[in-house]
């Protein structure tokens, strides 16, 4: 049997089968949360209010935790709810922003973490031409790229996924909605969506973690130069 059209919501079943470890979960999960929200706040006001800190590092630093904030309130609060009571559903509806938000975040961070690689790559290994090539319009020019990325990467990846066929049992093992999780929910074909889901993943996952790679190995490589020449 298939659910042709969009479920009321779904299950999200996480630790349901282990009560005992939800109390202690929700405990740790809870913490991490708050220290998050205090650790990114409080980069993101020292990185506006001190003047010292107005540098590309702190830019995109503060733009990471900006995306950090947002990332972690767009599933932790859900998970938090799923983990104390027994209430395990989310509807479809906060199951789709769920989705929507969670990609777009989760590939802007990706590309926004490039992003400061290059950043770091530049400081290092291009000391004098730093300030000429890292100017502010190129700092928002790269940051916005980063945003647009997973704005456009959510809108074309979250449809095809919410369209599928899914099961009459509407249970997701896990503690959000994510495409792989609802890939699994599916009865249906889900060739192209596994696809896709391949394909975003190399671009947007695999080639930045190349980036990033070969950035750090350059500045190791510049630092090893300098301390040898001392």
């Amino acid at each position: 049997m298939v659910n042709q059209s969009s479920p009321a919501g779904f299950l999200l079943l996480g630790f349901s089968e282990h009560p005992g470890l939800e109390k202690i979960l929700f405990v740790v999960v809870l913490t991490s949360y708050l220290l998050t929200l205090a650790g990114n706040t409080l980069i993101i006001l020292l990185s506006v209010l001190d003047p010292g800190l107005h540098s590309p590092m702190y830019f995109f630093l503060s733009n990471l935790s900006f995306l950090d904030l947002c990332f972690t309130t767009s599933c932790v609060p859900q998970m938090l709810v799923n983990l104390w009571g027994p209430k395990k559903t989310i509807s479809f509806l906060g199951c789709s922003v769920q989705l929507f938000i969670f990609l777009s975040l989760g590939t802007t961070e990706c590309i926004l973490l490039t992003v400061m690689a290059f950043d770091r790559y530049v400081a290092v290994c291009q000391p004098l031409h730093y300030v000429t090539i890292m100017h502010p319009r190129l700092c928002w020019q790269l940051a916005s790229v980063a945003w647009v990325i997973g704005l456009v990467q959510s809108i074309v990846q979250t449809p095809p996924t919410l369209h599928l066929p899914f099961c009459p049992h509407q249970q997701i093992d896990d503690f959000l909605c994510e495409v792989p999780s609802l890939i699994r929910l599916s009865c249906g074909d889900t060739t192209f969506n596994e696809i896709q889901l391949a394909v975003s993943s190399v671009i947007l996952v695999v080639a930045p973690l190349t980036i990033i790679l070969v950035s750090y190995g350059a500045i190791a490589r510049a630092v090893l130069r300098i301390n040898s020449a001392i």
